[in-house]
């Protein structure tokens, strides 16, 4: 059967399916759409996807398998990542194949259009989701910079890089052996990661997938680190920037420090509190500091996470999960406020002789590993390198810059320095520096000196650390 209908004076046959479909268009064209790419899609994904992915059944070893399972692939991947890589815009995901020990070359992956592309995200989205992936716990939008480093830490203490690789320094490092990871804040959902972290095995039995022994803080350090990677300029959150620093009160702050904070460092902050004795090393004085100059996130960080996520005494406990978010503001105000001791001013600008009993120091500093010890410089002192040196050490090193323990002239006498015990370095006299190789100094800026003040700063790249040494090198000449 046939109809007739007439457009701009000229006869036209359709049929009258075609008539149906047009109507059909004009009532409903996004169901209609929708529905022409639901079918597409579940063309593309039971005849050529299934011929290396399964979309059902019990998790298997890898071993057993040609490519990842998918059964859970619509709740795994955001789906702007997954548009990418069904384009082909994206590289592939196992730098040794998926079956390395089938072959050692990487995988190459059939490439749809945009319009499949799209269809398959959408279809995967509605069919494939797995019901013990929930809504996580984990609130990124108040994850912080600190945190992150956290993570990275248990990332490396876990032998994560043993399988996946990350950038470090515009380089790729760990084993390619599983999926690299330095994108894998674009390319997985929050909720699939965070379960997959709680259980690998879950999703890969018997892989080679380890499963580590974490609580539910490092599970939150790790899982939040990985979906920072590859983000581009992401957001941090800063806490000293909230509301209840708005309100902060140095009185009420106060009466937090003597119930948590004079045991140690005692009523006057003279760091002789009850414990004070027993403990090496000692509490800061926080009488003899200029805790006004500090940074607001080195002072929150100390505080709520401890003295050892800044590289410092682990004797510091982490307060974080036990002074509340308006007395830990009101606490750091009343830090800010009452402690400014401050650095001592030489007695003339530039370089200048240590003063009397300064010079040389009484080291206790550990000897550094063999390895480490006969290491030189490998960096030229040019002008522009020393200038990143200073750069980093008056102003950018994390988690404090040097110069606030050791002095903007480098003699040991910063706004922190002169609350600790053993004093810092004093970087002016040449009878102490002359006798520490680059090597040592190396292995002592990455990993800290335990007994002293001296912090570990391990998230300095090995070429930053180079440049530090080059600057205060100057300071002896």
């Amino acid at each position: 059967m046939k109809v007739r209908i007439f457009l701009r004076g000229r006869r036209r046959c359709i049929s009258l399916s075609a008539s149906l479909l047009l109507f059909f268009l004009f009532l409903f064209p996004g169901h209609l759409f929708a529905a022409v790419e639901a079918q597409q899609a579940e063309e593309i994904v039971n005849g050529q996807c299934s011929t290396c992915h399964r979309f059902s059944g019990e998790p298997k070893s890898k071993f057993e398998l040609k490519a990842p399972d998918l059964m859970w692939g619509g709740v795994k991947y955001q789906r702007s990542w997954l548009v990418r890589w069904l384009t082909g815009k994206e590289e592939p995901l196992y730098p040794n194949g998926y079956r390395w020990d089938v072959s050692r070359h990487p995988d190459r992956h059939m490439v749809l259009s945009q319009e499949e592309a799209e269809a398959v995200a959408g279809y995967m989205e509605e069919h494939f989701q797995d019901p013990r992936v929930k809504k996580n716990p984990i609130d990124l939008s108040n994850f912080t910079e600190r945190e992150a480093a956290f993570g990275a830490e248990i990332y490396k203490q876990y032998s994560c890089q043993g399988c996946h690789q990350i950038v470090e320094d515009g380089k790729k490092v760990g084993g390619p052996i599983s999926a690299n990871l330095y994108d894998s804040g674009n390319r997985y959902t929050l909720d699939w990661l965070y379960r997959f972290a709680l259980n690998p095995q879950d999703f890969t039995p018997h892989s080679g997938e380890y499963l580590a022994d974490l609580s539910g803080l490092g599970v939150r350090y790790i899982v939040g680190y990985l979906m920072t990677l590859g983000v581009k300029d992401y957001k941090y959150f800063e806490p000293w920037k909230t509301e209840h620093f708005q309100k902060a009160d140095a009185g009420r702050g106060g009466q937090v420090y003597k119930k948590y904070c004079t045991q140690c460092h005692g009523p006057k902050g003279e760091g002789d509190g009850p414990g004070a004795s027993g403990l090496n090393p000692k509490p800061a004085v926080h009488a003899k500091m200029a805790l006004d100059q500090f940074p607001e996130d080195y002072l929150y960080n100390v505080i709520y996470y401890g003295g050892k996520s800044v590289g410092k005494s682990s004797m510091m406990p982490d307060w974080g999960l036990t002074i509340p978010p308006q007395d830990m503001a009101d606490l750091i105000a009343y830090l800010r406020s009452t402690f400014k001791g401050g650095e001592e001013v030489a007695a003339a600008p530039g370089k200048k002789a240590a003063a009397p009993g300064d010079c040389p120091q009484p080291r206790k500093t550990k000897k550094a590993p063999s390895m480490f010890l006969g290491k030189k410089n490998p960096l030229k002192a040019t002008s522009a390198n020393i200038k990143d040196g200073e750069l980093l050490f008056q102003k950018k090193a994390k988690p404090l810059a040097c110069a606030q323990c050791h002095g903007k002239q480098g003699n040991g006498k910063g706004a922190l320095g002169a609350g600790l015990t053993p004093k810092p370095r004093n970087f002016t006299c040449s009878a102490t520096m002359g006798k520490i190789s680059d090597g040592q100094m190396f292995w002592v800026i990455k990993n800290g000196s335990d007994g002293t003040g001296m912090m570990a700063f391990k998230g300095l790249k090995d070429k930053e650390v180079w440049k530090l040494i080059l600057y205060i090198r100057e300071f002896a000449k």
